[in-house]
């Protein structure tokens, strides 16, 4: 079987397919996401704005985000990742929509609020799809290219939200984005079943590479297999995921939600010039994410080694960034920052991946990613607190992301071996 494999060479897969779709629904949850923070000196300058409180609007889309990725991520191991997915799109992307039309501060505070509820509900699905469709093996490259979405939504957002603003206003932007959102969540409905035995596209190689992938699981692993999220909410290396993602995070949607401003304001960037630059550091960033999935493969039970040395690396160019005297090498700076920043991330989601057993992927990986959101509901709040405590100065703003990221390198040095995660706790 092996043999006759090599000679056909690389065929596409049902598996690849399913990936392509959710790739593509986490790209519209990251262009829906990030188009706010191209347009936030524009939403402040028309509802007359200081920095703390565009951080609130900010912070608004995760206090809904953070409150439903465990409810999202219970609702996809009970009822099937297919409807949850193709729901949660349908609602952020009318939502996304609605924002183009808001008129007033506490509208715009509760719409970001509802679009977020959408969104929460959907990464846990997603991360259970991919667990469910792809064997151990190469979960953590499919999570990395889905991971890819965090760096190219940014970086298509910059881009895409530059343009439009400059040439219709920032309302258009969210009216035009909300659209495709719901054709990813027909082709979901469509498309997608829980259950890969009961999809006509699926082959029978397919299948059995999933089958040896159980046999495998249950052989080395047999503690795990049954273990309920309940038992699994006991395990320390759970509660340690949740840390490392919230302290990540705190730097992530602190660097992402107020790079455009910074560049503006601090570097002195026009608009345009803000998309294009702001642009380079998330498809730098796309790099070290496929990068980063590749070396976590490789290197399986020590994927934290992956996530240390790079993360540190990452922390050390941040605070290059906002030194370095010219504009133009801020730019070069934060490139680099972005590339192991992003690394660091796919290894860490390898090892969530290759941790948490399938059948509670939902509920335990919308865990980890509800620490992530409370950082993003912390994070760009506190930014424009330290911002406007400073005079506009984003050095203390800079500082608050560096320790929160070599603060998630501590607590990465407490994981143990993830061979060992059914036996220790």
């Amino acid at each position: 079987m092996t043999t006759e494999v090599k000679k056909q060479g690389f065929r596409w897969k049902l598996r690849y397919t399913i990936l392509t779709i959710i790739w593509s629904g986490w790209l519209f949850s990251f262009l829906d996401r990030m188009v706010i923070s191209i347009s936030l000196p524009f939403i402040g300058q028309d509802f007359n704005l200081d920095a703390t409180t565009q951080g609130a609007i900010l912070s608004a889309f995760f206090a809904g985000y953070a409150l439903f990725q465990i409810p999202g991520g219970m609702l996809a191991d009970r009822f099937g990742f297919r409807k949850v997915m193709a729901l949660a799109i349908a609602w952020w992307s009318i939502f996304t929509s609605i924002t183009g039309f808001v008129a007033s501060y506490p509208l715009m505070l509760f719409c970001r609020f509802v679009f977020g509820v959408g969104e929460g509900c959907f990464p846990a699905a997603s991360w259970k799809a991919i667990a469910t469709y792809f064997p151990r093996s190469e979960r953590g490259r499919a999570t990395s290219i889905q991971s890819s979405v965090n760096t190219l939504g940014p970086a298509v957002a910059s881009l895409v939200a530059a343009g439009i603003i400059a040439l219709y206003g920032w309302r258009t932007v969210f009216i035009v984005l909300g659209i495709p959102g719901l054709l990813i969540a027909i082709a979901i409905w469509i498309y997608f079943r829980d259950n890969p035995a009961e999809h006509p596209s699926m082959t029978k190689e397919e299948l059995a590479e999933l089958a040896e992938d159980t046999v495998d699981v249950k052989a080395n692993e047999k503690p795990n297999t049954g273990m309920s999220f309940k038992e699994f909410m006991k395990k320390p290396i759970l509660w340690q995921m949740v840390l490392i993602w919230f302290l990540f995070d705190i730097t992530f949607w602190g660097y992402v939600s107020w790079l455009p401003s910074y560049l503006m304001k601090v570097r002195g960037f026009s608009l345009i010039k803000t998309g294009i630059t702001g642009s380079i550091p998330f498809f730098v960033g796309t790099i070290g994410t496929l990068v980063g999935g590749y070396l976590s493969d490789r290197t399986k039970g020590q994927r934290k080694w992956i996530y240390i040395p790079n993360a540190l690396i990452a922390s050390f160019f941040l605070y290059m960034t906002y030194t370095v005297p010219s504009a133009n090498m801020a730019v070069v700076y934060q490139s680099v920052s972005a590339f192991f920043m992003f690394l660091a991330m796919a290894a860490f989601w390898g090892l969530v991946m290759d941790t948490i057993p399938p059948h509670i992927m939902g509920s335990s990986s919308g865990t980890v990613n509800f620490g992530g959101q409370v950082a993003g509901f912390i994070s760009p709040f506190v930014m424009g607190y330290l911002i406007d405590k400073s005079g506009g100065s984003f050095d203390t703003a800079f500082i608050f992301l560096i320790i929160a990221m070599v603060a998630s390198i501590f607590v990465a040095l407490t994981v143990q071996k993830q061979g060992s995660t059914a036996s220790n706790g």
